[in-house]
């Protein structure tokens, strides 16, 4: 039984549901017919998850956890979180970063990375991440997988066990960011990661979008998510806004705002917009060879938007 809410209420739980905190929890008229009502009225579900405050202790020396989310797949929040990740890595050589994947069932980051191929390794002390560099640190399932190519067909419960066990058993040790990739949605894995990240100092989301008001409904879903969750929305980006021509460097719109784009959405949800990052090939080809694209292309565009926003999001994990 998972939380997703301020009052503490289970994800699959009644509309009206109390709240497993309540005095009432698994006694009102609310709580009939819920599969929950047993373990709440026995005060099972007050008591918490033990590895909370194990995760709390392994993530004592992260300064700050930053999630990349959004509510639909497709919209580059695998390329946000790598870009992400390299940019902080090469703007400050001391600054240490780790990068995270969670997406258990489309990891993307190993070959956005280059890293395809690297394993990680066990000791006592548990899991090393693979380093990108001296100063980025990554873990992934994909790292796992003795062929890329293998499909995860796993439920919730064993995506879940994983995702605990990247944050209890992996070896971080001391780092300025964490930045954690997510999957689409507002599903098993967001809950499992809010719920476990309670005691780690979490600076914030990130949200990425694309203009289309096809996944800008989905995103606004995942923004009141984060209000629901209690999770600080750091910005908004908005991805594929326009396109770079490779020759002339000249900006057209492939997707047009119909509805307002994310500017007019984080003007109505009252969030901050981080910035716009259009589509450009050489943004492409770094990601395909695993290199940081502001250290590649400094004057382009591009690289320009990325350094804005690295900025914004440093700023705002500072609040």
């Amino acid at each position: 039984m998972e939380s997703s809410s301020s009052k503490n209420v289970p994800s699959n739980a009644n509309e009206s549901c109390p709240g497993v905190g309540s005095d009432t929890a698994g006694k009102s008229d609310a709580c009939a017919g819920c599969p929950n009502q047993t373990v709440c009225s026995s005060g099972e579900a007050q008591k918490e998850d033990p590895a909370i405050a194990e995760i709390g202790e392994k993530l004592k020396n992260v300064k700050n956890v930053i999630l990349v989310l959004s509510g639909k797949g497709g919209v580059g929040k695998s390329t946000v979180s790598t870009q992400l990740a390299l940019s902080l890595a090469h703007q400050d050589e001391n600054c240490n970063v780790g990068l995270l994947d969670i997406d258990i069932c489309g990891p993307s980051v190993p070959r956005m990375l280059g890293l395809e191929g690297q394993e990680v390794h066990q000791s006592n002390e548990g899991w090393s991440p693979v380093y990108f560099e001296d100063n980025l640190a990554v873990m992934s399932i994909g790292f796992l997988l003795p062929n890329k190519d293998d499909a995860v067909i796993w439920r919730g419960p064993r995506k879940n066990g994983l995702i605990k066990q990247f944050l209890t058993d992996v070896i971080w040790e001391e780092l300025d960011y964490l930045i954690i990739d997510t999957p689409p949605g507002t599903s098993d894995e967001h809950i499992s990661i809010i719920q476990y990240l309670k005691k780690a100092p979490v600076a914030g989301a990130v949200i990425v979008t694309t203009p289309q008001e096809v996944a800008l409904s989905d995103v606004r879903k995942e923004i009141n998510f984060c209000k629901k969750t209690e999770t600080p929305v750091l910005g908004v980006v908005e991805n594929m806004s326009g396109f770079v021509c490779p020759n002339c460097a000249c900006q057209s719109e492939i997707f047009p705002p119909v509805t307002g784009g994310a500017a007019k959405m984080c003007e109505d949800m009252k969030v901050h917009m981080l910035g716009r990052v259009p589509l450009e090939p050489k943004l492409l080809l770094s990601c395909e060879a695993g290199k940081c694209f502001i250290a590649q292309h400094p004057d382009t565009v591009t690289a320009q938007a990325f350094v804005e926003i690295v900025g914004k999001v440093k700023a705002a994990a500072k609040k």
